[in-house]
This record gives C-alpha cells, structure tokens and sequence, in this order.
C-alpha cells in the first residue's frame, strides 16, 4: 500500500501515461462488500439485461475479479451502483476502454455539446456527467486512475460544461439579433465574456461533489453586441441562465452546483460584472482573504484570451512588491473562526470533517497559501493554483524543508481520496466521514484497506503530520480567546490595524463599523450617556464583533445592534448581562442578522431577554400546563386589572420571542412553530377570559347557572398559527331560560351583558398598552358577520348553522375548537353541535361547485402570481385548505372519524379512510408541510411583503435551511413547480377554479 491507502501503480494523468490497458485489466484494489448477498442481487439485475448481460457474464467468467470489484461497489457505494444499473451497456464500455481515453473522449463531446433548446443541452451534459462520475469513481477506487487523473478530469468536464453552455446561450443571443459572434462556431472567442474558475476548479483540483465557484465578467466595450442590445443586461441574463442549466436538478441529475458569490460584493452587485467595475473594487475595496481566492483564478471559459487580461491587470492587488506579513493576520483569522464555530479543536475519525477539520484538507491548503501570500509577489514561481505543485515550488524556495513537502503531499493525497470516497457514497456535498461503524467501514473499503483499524491508523497519522506543520507555521498564533486583534476606537482617525481586524472578521465596510463603534463612546445615546456603561461596553467589544461577525453579513447585524442601542433607556445592566452570558449574545447577534422582526421587538422590549437566561429555554418546549403555569403565576403578582393586562403582554411577548429564537437557533423545528404558538394564544385567550369575566363582574355581577365558551376558527383552531397571525373568536353563551339580567350592582340585560363581556374580551386582547398590545382579534366569522350581534347565543349559533350558513362558513366549522369554557358540559355541548352540523348530509357535487366558486372570487381579488405568496397564489395554501375541507364536508357523514382541525391531520385522517388518494395525499401534504416551514419563517422574521432580492441573506438562509433544499434558487424552482401540481390536484379533486351558479 502506498501513503493514499491504494497499491502502488504508475501515475494516471490526463494525459494518458498510464498505459493502454483498458480498466478492466487494471483491478489492482477489490473492496470488500459488507453484505455480498445484498449486492449480488443487483449483479444478477446487471446479467439480465438484454443487451449487456452476456458480454457482463462472459467478462465476469474471464475476469473473477471483475466481478468481486463490482460487487464491491455495488454494496459500497449507492451513487456508483444506481449510475452501473442505469446503462448497463454504458458499463461494460467503461470496463472495456482505457479510462483516460475514454475522459477525454467525454470532455471532448462536452465541449462539442450542441442541441437545439435549453432541455436539450442540459440533458445532453448530464447524461455525460453521469458517463464521467462512473468512469472515474471505478477507475478511482480500482487504482487504475490516481488523484491528478480525478480531479483534472472533473475540472475538465467543467470547463468543457460550461464552454458548451455558454455557446448554447450565445448561440440564442445571436439568433435574437442581439450578439454578433466573430466566430459562428465558436461564439465565446472575442465576446468579451469572461468566465473565472475559483478555488478547487480553477486549480484543477475539483473533488466528485464539488460545488464551482465562477466570477462571471464582461468587457463593455470588446462584447459584439447587436441591435439595441446591452450588455450589462444581456450578460447578466445569461449568468442566471448559465447557472440553471448547469446546477438545476432534473430527472438526469445535474452538471455541477454552481456557486457566483466570490466576486466583488457579492450580495450588492449583479451576478455579472463589468470589467471596469472588478478592477476598480480590487484597487479600492478588495480584501485580504479575496486575494487568496484569486490565486487559483484561472479562466476556464468564454474568451480566455480577455480573462488571462483581466488576470494579468490584477496581478498588483494579489502579489505584493514586498514580503506581506500582514496579510497572514487575515488568514490565520479564517481559520480560528472555522475552528471556533465549527467546532473541531481535536482530531477524531468518526465523524470527522477531513476538509475543514484539524489537520485536514483546509489545513494543507492554507499552509500553502499562506506562503504564496507572503512570498509570491518577489518570486513569481510561487504563483502557481496547484496545491501539491506549489508544495514543491515552495521546498525549492525553501519556504518549507522536504519533510514537511512529502509529509504534506502524501496527506493531502490521502485526505483527497478520502473525500472522495465519501462523496462517492450517496453523490453528496460533505466532507464528513460517517460517525457509523458501518459506514466507516464502507469508507476503508473503498479506500482499499483490509480493516477498519488499518485505515483509522492511516488516517490519524496523516492528519497529526498535517496539524503539526500547520502549527509549526503559525506557532506565534495568539489564543483564541484574544484572536481578534487590534480592536481601537479612540482618536479621529481610524486605527489601521483595526480596520484590518473588521475586515478580517467580515465586515465589508470596516470603516462605517468603526464609525458606529465610536458613536457609541461619544455618549450620543441615553444607554452609553454614563462612564460605567461605556466601560462595559467597551470590555464587550471583542465578543461583541465576534459574535456579530458571525453571523451571514455582518455589518447589517451590526447596524441593527446600533439601532437596538439607540431604543435602550440605560445600558450598565444589559452590558454586564451580556458580559457574563456569552452564549446570550450570539443568540442576539442571530436574531440581528436573521430575523429583523425579532430584532425590532427585541429593541422594544428588552425584557423579552431575560427569559433566554432561563435554563428552560435550552430544554423541550413548554406543554400547555407549562405556559398555564407561567401565566397563571405572572397574573397571580398583579394589584389591579390593567396590570394584569400588562402582565399577560410581556409573558405572551417573551414566549412568542423564545418560540421564534427556538426557531432561528435550530432548537425547535418550523414544524412545530404553529403548534407551539396556538397552544400558547389558546392559554392566553382562557386566562384573559377569567381576568375579563372578574372584571366585568365588578360591576355587573354574573349570569348565575351561565356559560361561556370562545371557539377559536382558523389557524388557532387548526393549531397552525404564525407569528403574525390574528385571532378568529367567537364567544359563544348559554343562559337559563329564566334569566332576564345580571346579577351586579349595575345588572345588564342577558344579551347585553355577553356582548359587553365580548367587547372587553376583544379590548383585553388587541388594545395596545404601554407593554404593547396581544393579538389582533377577529370576531367576523360568527353567524351574520359584522352585522351580527358580537356575542353568540348557542341556541342561535346552532340554528343557524344547520338551516342558514353558507357552505364557506361550514368550511371555517370544521376548525372550530373550544379553548376555553366555564365548563367541561358546555365545552362538550359544543362540540357535539358542532360535529353534527359538518356530518349533516350534502349534495357533493353542490358543495364541489360552492368550493371552487369561493376558491375563484378569493383569486379575482386577491389572485398573484408570486409564488412567495405562500397562502393566495394558485396552488398555495388555500388551494390546499379547502380541498381538505371540502372533502370533509363530503365524507364526514359516512365517516365521523376524516373531521380533523388541522389541515395536515385532516389530509391523513382522508388519506387513512380511503377517501383521499395515497398519491394524492402525499403530495399535498409534502405542499402543506414546506409552505408552513416557509410561512413561519417568513412571519418571524419580516414585517410585510417578502421580497427576495430585499430581503437579508439570513432571512434566505433559514428558507433553504427548513426547505431542505441546498440553494435559494432551487428552493423557488421546487416551489413553482409544487404549486403547479397542487393547482392540479384541486382540478381533479375539486373541479376547476371557476363560478359556478348554485342555489344556496
């Protein structure tokens, strides 16, 4: 075995000098199937394919080893075994031909990718992306390919990729009449556009699930553009059409995830920038940390000639005249930041992150470019994008001792082969070994090692070689504890070294950060005004920035703590709480760069903090004898009514708060957040109700032998609340037959008495105080509406849902649910009520018809084609709500048991009964579940319309996190296509969205 845990073999590059042998006689590596038995199974689907079968069977007989190393695979690797099982004839090529020959016959076809339509192209890259991962990953784990063969050919394809999209896509301007090409057949030479590989791809050194990272760039005044066409905005369409046609997933999979964040500003600047705009940024404004991207830039397609230009013209910014030693302090700051926050200070196995772990890949790569930073801009030798080339560059230099180069180089081969393997896995982005033993034992495997043990012993020596140089490097690093460096905020001129510090952390205008960080010492705001709070705050500076700069842009968390500081009364007490509750302040730095609705009510009501320091708050989620508990406790220490308001007001704030930070600090899942939140307003609605009652008692006494209940209707009633949802009420009563009044001091009539109470209750609950208000309140779905009387007798609430409520209104009924009530006999009266008035029977086709005549008007008023509008757009919530309702109403008379508050339970109890198509029922509830995440997202953390360019990118990061989808862009494609299928299944369940004339 050699230092990357495969048996010796001749190199395999590109190039091709490893001989002509074609793979199938190049087996030198067979791993061991954990469950032979299992793969056989699939070798026998192999053998029994028409075409591929007996040529298979008769290889196998020929070459035993042929078919042990496929077994191996098979039970090794689902990703390599679904792509064998795919073209079985596709396979046996593989086997049959010289595996460099065969990759650059598929780069070739690549580049020469042509096709008539966008799906076209798409699927002719990806059917050969497919063909590339196969002949890789068996020539790979084989040992007939080593790391330069993997990882060259990868990056390869992406150029060729992209160099046959962006000819697609040229081609198309210029058969608008909108691109004059030099060269019809190949349109990208002269155009101007410009396209940078970054990091691994522009190294070639792209691993299997590598994302690639491209800066996309115009020249204005070289792009031969035609008509009125402009290149500014041509260009930028087709860097979003170039990204979709190389990351968007379909049923062939996807070419490469397609990543344009590092150019310039990237969350200010459109995704393809002017030549003259780059350069201007790099001179002004580029940092350090960009121009240790920009070593492996490389241009890798569009006019290469115009991109090797623009590299030569930034040559300055990257490699400076003189030793830069400062630059290190940047470096060495990612670096602790991704150790400090990614949490891996030991080295393990299991587990174990092999690219940004100790003593990983990162590791490697850094102690390379470290070094080029420092010295290549005297020694132009050391400006190579190759990591293990620029290992012996810098041994030649003597910038590291051979040792170290060999030590190095065999590490980074062995960690790469390892990633490799884990991405051989499941295709999947991540650089996480498994904390199984099963699957470590796939692992060692692939990697060619007869046991577990062996390849832990392997791994572990490689990776202490490896972190023993790095520290070697950076051995007068300082502590954690004080890596921030300078951080000086005195005088009127701005502290370079300071500026350095924000910089390194991430602020992208260092210099607004330390203008706002002075401010706060000028005294200009009431919580700074006293020397001991600025004290304070100044001892806070370095957990502060830290933590702020944690988050995903820092400087606009930092300008939302700025104006959290400005609403503050005082300052000594939160500053010394912060001080001594670190963990306390990063959840406030993520509220101020993820949710700015939180952030706003924080600076509001600061008490809203205080509950965080309870140790609760890390725990389960409160059931509702826990919120009653709390309430009733809260209530119990106020001397007067309107202080128990108060009171109620800052318990209801503080939990809205914490279910929110649950939310956003990934403790509580978006799932779970309308549940949490209904069972939190129904407390509050029955503990308010008994607070009104006492009080309207005080002066008009009580309905002896009277009963009232309030029957919560939409999102309370079906437990699917968000943050800025209303409540729909109605109170309901019930009073002796003989009772004429109250019986107070200032006794009112029996109506009049239940109205006033509900006028109370609705003043309790939606007036603001000085702690703010609770919710606003909805009284509209009782009998008649508005012109109804506000407080419901029960006797007339069921009269007039058995003989004149409209269809819409039993809708609303099946989420009726009592959530508080003087008594358990009334609760149950209720309900009892209520449930025969939705198993009543119904002319189906009528209330079909009634269903999707209100599903057309709400859409000729309300109607959108945002897809962001999550509850009107066709397809979105309410498409879902009333087919769940409506096949409710139709079922509920054979079968009591489809009645449900909830939507999600109502499609199950559907789907169970039989009365709801599996498939069907799956669908809506896999639509039902991602719009509730997004919905209570979007409600915790903004106020108003949801506008994605407007919107902050920790607003768009916890979409993707809840919607389980890698990337924004994916997420709206998902979610339009969604819409479109649930639109579908209204139709066909329900009928199509149009008025119907009924009879009522």
């Amino acid at each position: 075995m050699d230092g990357t845990g495969h048996p010796k073999t001749q190199g395999c590059h590109l190039e091709g000098d490893g001989g002509n042998a074609v793979l199938a006689d190049r087996i030198a590596v067979v791993p061991a199937a954990p469950d032979p038995d299992h793969a056989a199974l699939f070798l026998k689907d192999l053998l029994a394919h028409a075409e591929a079968g007996a040529p298979l069977g008769a290889l196998f007989k020929s070459k035993p080893e042929v078919k042990d190393f496929l077994t191996g695979i098979i039970g090794n690797s689902p990703f390599l075994r679904d792509l064998m099982l795919t073209d079985p004839p596709r396979l046996l090529q593989i086997l049959e031909e010289v595996p460099e020959a065969r990759v650059g016959r598929i780069l070739a076809d690549a580049e020469q990718a042509r096709a008539g339509d966008e799906a076209g192209i798409m699927r002719a890259l990806r059917l050969l992306k497919q063909d590339l991962a196969l002949t890789l990953g068996l020539a790979d784990v084989c040992g007939a390919a080593d790391l330069d063969l993997v990882t060259g050919g990868l990056a390869g394809f992406a150029d060729a990729a992209l160099t046959a999209a962006i000819r697609f896509c040229l081609d198309d301007l210029a058969n608008r009449n909108k691109f004059n090409p030099f060269d019809a057949e190949k349109p990208e030479k002269g155009s101007g556009l410009i396209v940078l590989a970054m990091g691994k791809h522009g190294a070639n050194e792209l691993n299997y699930s590598s994302d690639i990272d491209l800066i996309v760039l115009y020249d204005p005044e070289q792009a031969p553009m035609a008509g009125t066409a402009e290149a500014p905005v041509e260009f930028v369409r087709l860097a979003r059409r170039l990204v979709k046609i190389m990351q968007d997933r379909t049923a062939d999979g996807y070419v490469f995830r397609t990543d344009l964040r590092l150019r310039p500003d990237p969350g200010a600047t459109p995704l393809a920038m002017s030549v003259p705009a780059a350069l201007v940024y790099y001179e002004s404004l580029g940092q350090n940390w960009e121009r240790a991207a920009l070593i492996k830039a490389r241009p890798c397609a569009g006019d290469i000639s115009a991109g090797e230009a623009f590299l030569q013209e930034i040559v300055p910014f990257i490699w400076r005249k003189y030793l830069d030693f400062a630059a290190i302090a940047d470096v060495q700051s990612i670096k602790r930041q991704i150790h400090m926050h990614k949490g891996h200070s030991v080295i393990a196995v299991a587990g174990h992150n092999v690219k940004l772990g100790r003593g990983g890949i990162r590791e490697v790569e850094f102690f390379v470019q470290t070094q080029q930073l420092i010295a290549g801009g005297r020694n132009p030798a050391l400006r190579g994008r190759r990591t293990l080339d620029m290992l012996d560059a810098l041994c030649e230099a003597d910038w590291i001792r051979s040792d170290a180069r060999d030590e190095m180089a065999q590490a980074y081969r062995f960690l790469r082969n390892v990633e490799h393997r884990i991405q051989m896995l499941n295709d999947e982005q991540t650089q996480l070994l498994p904390k199984d033993r099963e699957g470590m034992t796939r692992i060692a495997a692939l990697m060619g090692f007869g046991s577990l043990q062996a390849f832990e012993a392997e791994f572990l020596e490689h990776a202490r070689k490896v972190q023993h140089h790095y520290a070697e490097l950076f051995e007068d690093e300082p502590a954690l504890s004080s890596e921030l460096g300078n951080l000086v905020f005195t005088g009127d001129d701005h502290d370079p070294d300071t500026l350095e510090t924000l910089s390194g952390l991430g602020f992208k205008n260092p210099a607004d950060a330390a203008v706002i960080v002075k401010s706060w010492h000028f005294g200009r705001y009431p919580c700074t005004r006293s020397s001991q709070a600025r004290e304070r705050l100044t001892e806070l500076h370095p957990t502060l920035l830290g933590a702020l700069a944690a988050t995903e842009n820092a400087d606009a968390a930092l300008r939302s703590f700025d104006s959290f500081l400005v609403k503050l009364p005082a300052g000594v007490q939160l500053f010394a709480l912060l001080k001594s509750n670190p963990h306390l302040l990063t959840l406030l730095a993520t509220t101020m760069g993820a949710a700015p609705r939180m952030a706003d009510t924080v600076s509001k009501r600061v008490h809203v903090l205080d509950a965080v320091l309870d140790p609760a708050f890390f725990g389960a989620m409160p059931s509702v004898e826990e919120f009653r508990t709390g309430l009733d406790r809260t209530l119990a220490q106020a001397r007067f009514y309107e202080e128990a308001l108060d009171r109620a007001r800052i318990f209801t704030q503080e939990q809205q708060f914490l279910i929110g930070l649950r939310l956003i600090s990934d403790t509580l899942s978006a799932d779970r957040v309308g549940f949490a939140l209904a069972r939190l307003a129904e407390v509050v609605v029955d503990r308010i109700l008994t607070q009104v009652m006492n009080h309207v008692g005080e002066s008009h006494g009580k309905v002896e032998g009277g009963n009232v209940a309030v029957l919560a209707m939409g999102k309370l009633g079906g437990r699917e609340m968000t943050a800025a949802s209303d409540l729909d009420l109605i109170l309901l009563y019930e009073a002796p037959p003989d009772a004429k009044m109250s019986d107070g001091k200032r006794p009112l009539a029996i109506p009049q008495y239940y109205t006033r109470l509900t006028q109370r209750l609705v003043t309790a609950l939606s007036a603001p105080t000085a702690e703010g208000s609770l919710y606003e309140v909805d009284f509209r779905l009782r009998p008649s509406g508005n012109a109804g009387p506000l407080a419901t007798n029960l006797g007339g609430f069921i009269d007039y849902q058995e003989k004149s409520a409209w269809t819409w209104e039993h809708m609303a009924l099946t989420r009726g649910r009592v959530i508080a009530s003087t008594s358990q006999k009334f609760r149950q009266k209720i309900y009892e009520n209520v449930c025969r008035t939705l198993t009543q029977p119904r002319d189906r086709k009528k209330l079909a018809d009634d269903v999707r005549t209100m599903r057309a008007r709400i859409e000729k008023d309300k109607g959108t084609r945002d897809i962001w509008d999550l509850k009107q757009v066709a397809g979105g919530l309410v498409d879902i709500e009333f087919i769940a309702q409506c096949l409710q109403l139709a079922h509920a008379r054979e079968n009591p048991a489809v009645l449900a508050q909830g939507t999600e339970q109502a499609l199950e109890f559907l789907r169970n009964a039989g009365c709801l198509d599996i498939g069907e029922a799956e669908l809506l509830l896999e639509a039902l579940r991602l719009y509730q995440r997004l919905t209570q997202v979007l409600r915790l953390t903004l106020e108003g319309k949801f506008v994605p360019a407007e919107a902050p990118g920790g607003v768009l990061n916890l979409l993707v996190q809840v919607s389980g989808t890698p990337t924004f862009a994916r997420l709206e494609t998902e979610l339009a296509d969604l819409q479109a299928r649930v639109r579908a299944a209204f139709v066909r369940l329900v009928g199509e969205v149009e008025t119907v004339e009924t009879d009522p």
